[in-house]
């Protein structure tokens, strides 16, 4: 997932990618590789994240104003968050702490363009 550049997207895109790969673990049998719908939905969320308007200002997307998110991809991630979110302090403690001082963040309001 390289379509991000800036040091907070970045860590975004880490964490997605990081519930992703421990969803896939689970459910699909994923080792090295993902399979091919968690794959398209990894790469789907890196291209959400490069094109938010908000970048380094952002919450987290589950408290974020605008959803950028087709609705089934949505619903994919959300069942990905739902499940792979609360353990993620057992796999990656320092991300889950980070991701939720993010969502401490104020929401962003809409930029005007």
């Amino acid at each position: 997932m390289t379509f991000v550049s800036s040091g907070r997207m970045k860590r975004e895109a880490r964490t997605i990618q990081a519930m992703i790969r421990l969803y896939c673990r689970k459910h699909h049998g994923g080792g090295a590789r993902l399979c091919p719908q968690c794959l398209e939905l990894e790469e789907y969320a890196g291209k959400r994240l490069a094109a938010c308007p908000f970048q380094e200002d952002k919450t987290t997307c589950g408290n974020c104003p605008i959803h950028c998110y087709k609705p089934g991809m949505r619903e994919r991630v959300r069942t990905v968050m739902r499940e792979i979110g609360p353990k993620m302090i057992f796999h990656h403690p320092l991300m889950a702490l980070r991701h939720l001082i993010d969502s401490l963040r104020k929401t962003p309001k809409k930029k005007r363009g």
